[in-house]
């Protein structure tokens, strides 16, 4: 097989990058909103998202796990194989979020109190979550079929159910928070319901576009799937992935809602930005997990190798490119969130910091996106487990002692980073050289 060109992996990359950053567009829509309404309304809503997102990456890392095992069909050409196997990992996350919902409810408020929220933050935060936790099961249920389309080399279905998603969330939130003719003004919650309507109408997308445009359906077959066992084996190894990862998140929030509401709302304001850019640049990566599966299971190393540097490449650009965005506009993004002039000035004091980590982060998340398409969950669970607790757990516990303040959070962030993007580039060297003759 030739190279893979420019052209092949934009046509993957360019509808994954709208798709992937649907939820965090949701998020920022949401935080713009909520910020015109007051602080402490913004600090409530930026604690429950945190908690929100975080089950969220958990658990879809399912999609994953889908997306690499289609993938890898796709390129041995025998996608029927692997009809059972879809309505069954449907289920499975649709049931994971139930069990969460059922979970979270009765403990939401000493879940929040675990972030330092109190009073008015803590009531905010816990009347949010408990309209947006019911789209747990929806959002989970749709990242499965988003993996299924990726792993069939198409992005663009997803991109055009998560536009509609998108843009039914701005009207709906817009409506729901500040209310509009005879409808109320519903505040914090409002916020929750636009979201939930977007989710429910993306997750109906899905479905159709499944039915209409690939041979797979939602029937459920008695016979369990022999790859079911490698999905759920994949799948776990990517939960305990993310759960490292969403610790550190956890921590970083922790440690700005003890510093006060005005730190935690701006934490909010930039924690959204760097999520918002994350998704953005790993539109590549999500082009990255396709084509590996594909070339995997066509056993097409070389053009593996070229296609990983490509990849990589590219999401170094834009990473830098959304950092010279960032930087021309450094003073005024704030404004977009809240008026709030202590707010804005710890966010200032710390954006530099989101900023330069843009190029850096592309590093990490191009090689995430390779290795999930490979399905080498293992290797990604012990990248994670390494940088989070022998790098940024350490870090954060001194820099917070020496009093860093806002800065600790945020450099704790930075060098974690650093840490993983650095083992991944190591361990895609050492995994690809087996395959590659030497000279």
């Amino acid at each position: 097989m030739k190279k893979i060109g420019l052209k092949e992996i934009n046509r993957l990359a360019g509808p994954a990058i709208i798709a992937g950053i649907a939820e965090p567009v949701i998020s920022l829509i949401d935080t713009a909103f909520i910020g015109r309404l007051g602080t402490s309304e913004l600090a409530g809503v930026g604690i429950a998202s945190s908690f929100y997102l975080t089950i969220i990456w958990v658990l879809a890392q399912t999609k994953s796990a889908v997306s690499a095992i289609v993938s890898r069909y796709y390129g041995k050409k025998k996608l029927d194989d692997i009809r059972s196997l879809i309505p069954q990992a449907f289920a499975l996350n649709f049931i994971l979020g139930l069990l969460v919902i059922a979970i979270t409810f009765p403990i939401s408020i000493p879940i929040f109190k675990l972030y330092n929220a109190t009073g008015d933050v803590l009531d905010y935060a816990n009347s949010y979550y408990q309209v947006r936790a019911w789209g747990y099961p929806i959002t989970l249920a749709t990242f499965i079929l988003f993996g299924v389309f990726r792993g069939l080399q198409n992005t663009s279905w997803a991109m055009q159910i998560s536009i509609i998603g998108g843009l039914v969330n701005l009207i709906a939130d817009y409506i729901l928070i500040f209310g509009f003719g005879p409808i109320p003004a519903y505040g914090v919650i409002g916020a929750a319901y636009g979201s939930l309507i977007a989710q429910i109408l993306m997750l109906m997308s899905a479905i159709f576009y499944l039915n209409r445009k690939t041979i797979y359906r939602l029937f459920w077959t008695k016979k369990l799937h022999p790859d079911l066992k490698w999905l759920f084996g994949m799948s776990i190894d990517f939960y305990v992935r993310t759960i490292s990862l969403s610790l550190a998140f956890y921590q970083s929030t922790r440690m700005a809602s003890a510093l006060g509401e005005a730190v935690i709302a701006a934490h909010t304001i930039a924690i959204n930005i760097w999520l918002f850019s994350a998704f953005f640049i790993d539109g590549y990566a999500n082009a990255a997990n396709a084509l590996s599966g594909r070339l995997y299971g066509e056993r097409n190393f070389e053009v593996l190798k070229k296609m990983a540097r490509s990849i990589l490449l590219i999401s170094i650009f834009i990473g830098s490119v959304l950092g010279l965005i960032y930087s021309l506009f450094y003073n005024l993004i704030p404004t977009f969130f809240t008026e709030d002039p202590l707010v804005i000035t710890y966010f200032l004091s710390i954006f530099w910091m989101v900023i330069i980590m843009q190029p850096i982060n592309a590093v990490a998340f191009a090689y995430d996106g390779i290795f999930k398409g490979l399905g080498e969950a293992k290797l990604l669970r012990n990248t994670l487990l390494i940088s989070t607790f022998l790098v940024f757990f350490p870090f954060a516990w001194i820099s917070n002692y020496l009093g860093w303040g806002f800065y600790a959070v945020w450099g704790s962030l930075f060098i974690w980073m650093i840490s993983r993007g650095g083992l991944l580039a190591i361990g895609f060297q050492k995994w690809i050289s087996p395959y590659i003759p030497k000279a």
